[in-house]
């Protein structure tokens, strides 16, 4: 048989495994992989029909014998592999199991010769006619790499010239294979998404490990200013999905997406990414790397600059030296912190206790840890707001100021930090213009921080300047594409520049991305109140209420709509309800409702209370307040606040 071309495409059933590039096809689209399970898929292609044992896949797949459980390990790579190939263990089509001794590939194995085909870059092989198909017999073997094992050939006895010759054509072969191997330099990739890590442990609570360290290479790469990097509230949708990786980079808008997986044993972790191209589907660039767990972050950064170097981009000095960074981390806390971040985000009120408490056994472990106290004040912030209703505004916000200085006299280059410090300074302490110096600080630090564009927005709307936090929001979703709450509040701010019918559409958008989400419905029917479409405006005010469970802003929105709609019992009742549960966190919503009544003098009445428990002015913004905002007392409040010079 005929030493196939290293472009050989391997046919099986309705499968097609190009073993220059590993990628899987099934009828022509492409299947995702794991890298693992694709050299176990390599291994036994390379001897259909015989035997690979498991001492054969071990020295292959997993050298290095001190690694982990290399029995669990590779059971879990096989059932991944079957999976991928729609198989069965017990009914195998594929893939049998020999018990103790190794595995056999048993399906009718061909080749397709590259070579025969028109040339036309990136086409499924085998999809075109002309190509040359040659069936792989049981004893033959695809030598590893690319290329068919021949029949034995009677041998010849080289002279001295012809091995010259050969010596210098092997060295032009060489040079060639090293040029292109590390393929072209891919045109125009400016975006990327980094898809969840897989978990390969086994271990379903080990999950927030790998989500940890998917968080941390997002981070990494969101800090270089020429790449735009989608963030993890976005990719998380992902995690488990079987889409093909086009179309998910269609839905992020991206040009190109990186995918692996991690495996943690004691203090060792080895973390595999690999980086494909979007438009072509095209696998560009693969490594694992392995390190002890307190040099995680250091591992991170080699794979971040790994993947920078690939898409040939441009990094500044300080991008660079970000890049290189070698902080080591107690083992401990580092565990503690990654946990706390998977419960963080969450974004529930269960999640967020279980946050602060594993912030704080951070801490504990490690006192100089400057992240942990960074996700503290995070939580903090979260645990005051309306949503969560966890700790009062009054006792959380002092807390998260205080987490995020402390991160910051620790490490000043964390961007999250800036960004929890600005959101205190705004939002209780009225210090509106230090708020914005630490949210562009926080940016310069890391331009594809999604939270610190959010929350830099509302304080450039509070200062009056809502053109430039329209653009700021725009660029928050623009990183962030699937975060309700982003897309919600781009849609609040569609409202406050009169694009009534724009922000109408984007709420639309956000309840066909989640029919549950409350202030999806809360926003639509702001929209459609503003557009006096009342019949409409109650309805999905209606439904906010009863999606969020009886949400203060929500049911003050509602009371708006009936009174537009002239169902001021209806009106009475919610702002009754509101006045007897009320505490004064409330008061902001029911001074709301008296402006929509025409009672300006209640109105300031529950506006000066809020005043005197230091809410959150960002309110102030929504256009309950616009009947208020001719009122001389309303601009007074604003002035004392801080919002007017």
């Amino acid at each position: 048989m005929e030493s196939s071309s290293p472009h050989s495409v391997v046919r099986f059933g309705t499968y097609q495994v190009c073993l220059q590039s590993g990628e899987v096809r099934k009828a022509g689209l492409r299947i995702r992989v794991q890298q693992q399970p694709m050299k176990l898929l390599e291994m036994l292609l390379e001897h259909p029909g015989e035997v690979v044992t498991r001492e054969e896949l071990r020295s292959r797949v997993w050298p290095d014998e001190s690694f982990g459980d290399f029995d669990q390990a590779l059971n879990i790579a096989i059932g991944k592999l079957r999976s991928a190939l729609e198989d069965s263990a017990e009914n195998p089509r594929f893939i049998e199991t020999l018990p103790k001794r190794g595995y056999r590939f048993i399906a009718d194995v061909s080749v397709i010769d590259a070579n025969a085909r028109p040339k036309r870059p990136e086409s499924a092989a085998g999809d075109l006619p002309g190509s040359q198909e040659k069936k792989i017999e049981p004893g033959h073997e695809l030598l590893q790499g690319t290329r068919l094992a021949v029949a034995p050939k009677r041998r010849l006895r080289p002279t001295p010239g012809v091995i010259v010759l050969a010596l210098v054509l092997s060295l032009s072969i060489l040079s060639v294979w090293l040029f292109r191997s590390r393929g072209p330099a891919p045109a125009g990739i400016r975006s990327l998404a980094v898809l969840p890590l897989e978990n390969l442990s086994g271990d379903a609570s080990q999950n927030y490990f790998a989500d940890g360290m998917t968080d941390e290479l997002i981070t990494d790469l969101a800090q270089i200013s020429a790449l735009r990097v989608i963030s993890r509230t976005s990719v998380m949708v992902y995690k488990g999905a079987r889409k093909p990786l086009p179309q998910i980079a269609r839905e992020l808008n991206v040009d190109a997406v990186v995918e692996g997986t991690v495996l943690r044993s004691g203090d060792q972790v080895r973390i595999t990414a690999q980086l494909i191209e979007a438009s072509t589907d095209k696998h560009l660039w693969s490594q694992s790397y392995e390190s002890e767990l307190r040099d995680t972050l250091a591992l991170q950064n080699r794979v971040a600059g790994a993947i920078a170097d690939q898409i040939r981009i441009n990094l500044t000095p300080q991008e660079q030296a970000a890049l290189k960074s070698t902080k080591a981390v107690n083992p401990e806390a580092y565990r503690s912190y990654l946990k706390g971040r998977y419960f963080w985000n969450k974004r529930t009120a269960d999640g967020l206790k279980a946050a602060l408490a594993y912030f704080n056994q951070a801490i504990e472990e490690d006192p100089k840890y400057a992240k942990a106290y960074s996700g503290l004040a995070d939580t903090y912030a979260l645990l005051g707001d309306w949503q969560y209703g966890v700790m009062s505004f009054k006792e959380a916000l002092p807390k998260a100021k205080a987490a995020a200085i402390k991160a910051l006299e620790l490490d000043s280059s964390l961007s999250e930090a800036h960004t929890s410090l600005g959101y205190s300074l705004r939002a209780f302490d009225w210090d509106f213009d230090s708020a914005g110096k630490e949210f562009q600080r926080a940016i310069e630090i890391n331009p594809g921080y999604a939270t610190a564009h959010h929350w830099n927005a509302i304080n450039l709307g509070l200062l009056g300047r809502p053109k430039e936090a329209l653009e700021e929001m725009r660029k928050a979703k623009n990183l962030d594409p699937l975060s309700l709450i982003i897309n919600a509040d781009l849609a609040e701010f569609l409202l406050l520049t009169h694009s009534y019918d724009e922000s109408l559409e984007q709420s639309r958008k956000i309840i066909e991305m989640d029919s549950t989400f409350a202030v999806g419905h809360k926003q639509l029917g702001d929209a459609y109140l503003l557009k006096q479409m009342d019949k409409e405006a109650v309805a999905e005010l209606q439904k906010a209420v009863q999606l969020s469970g009886g949400s203060p802003i929500c049911i003050a929105d509602l009371a708006r709509a009936y009174v537009a709609s002239r169902k001021m019992n209806e009106a009475v009742k919610l702002l009754s309800d509101l006045k007897k549960n009320s505490n004064a966190e409330f008061a902001p919503q029911i001074a709301m409702i008296y402006a929509s009544m025409g009672n300006n003098d209640q109105a300031m009445h529950w506006l000066e209370r809020a005043y005197e428990e230091r809410f959150n002015p960002s309110i102030l913004l929504r256009s309950g307040f616009d009947p208020l905002r001719s009122d001389p007392r309303f601009e007074e409040l604003r002035r004392r606040i801080g919002l007017l010079e």
